[in-house]
């Protein structure tokens, strides 16, 4: 399993890699690194940026503008990593772009994002695929097979 920080690691470190495989624990620890960064930069705001009382002072648009360059530096590694999720399970890549047009459709987005849910919790596909070598490693994926 891909510990809480060599997940974040691999990350920004795999930034364009759409090739591979990535497990569901990289997937997830990235998701809630993520979400963890947004609540401390809402709680920064709420707290330092003067947001509780309805006008920003100069700290909170300075929150407001690292929380935004954050948010733009992490489309194309996100995106990297979901492909490398959907290899993971033996699906193109290809798949995360229809589901990314779907999101901006009303109602279908709905779709699009338990999709993308299901998609984060199936286990990868045991022993090797066309996307690569298994990440668990030939040894872990033996270890899952119950005779």
């Amino acid at each position: 399993m891909v510990t809480f920080p060599e997940a974040v690691r691999l990350f920004f470190a795999r930034y364009t890699d759409f090739q591979g495989r990535s497990r569901r624990s990289e997937y997830w620890w990235v998701t809630l690194f993520n979400i963890l960064v947004g609540l401390v930069g809402g709680i920064l705001l709420a707290v330092l940026g003067g947001y509780g009382s309805g006008d920003l002072n100069p700290i909170g648009f300075i929150i407001v503008a690292l929380l935004g360059l954050y948010m733009l530096a992490i489309i194309i590694p996100s995106i990297a990593l979901f492909v490398r999720r959907l290899h993971d399970i033996n699906q193109t890549g290809w798949i995360a772009l229809g589901l990314y047009i779907c999101a901006i459709i009303p109602i279908i987005n709905l779709l699009a994002s338990v999709a993308q849910i299901v998609i984060g919790v199936l286990p990868g596909t045991a022993g090797p695929n066309k996307y690569g070598p298994d990440p668990k490693g030939p040894a872990a994926a033996a270890a899952d097979v119950f005779v």
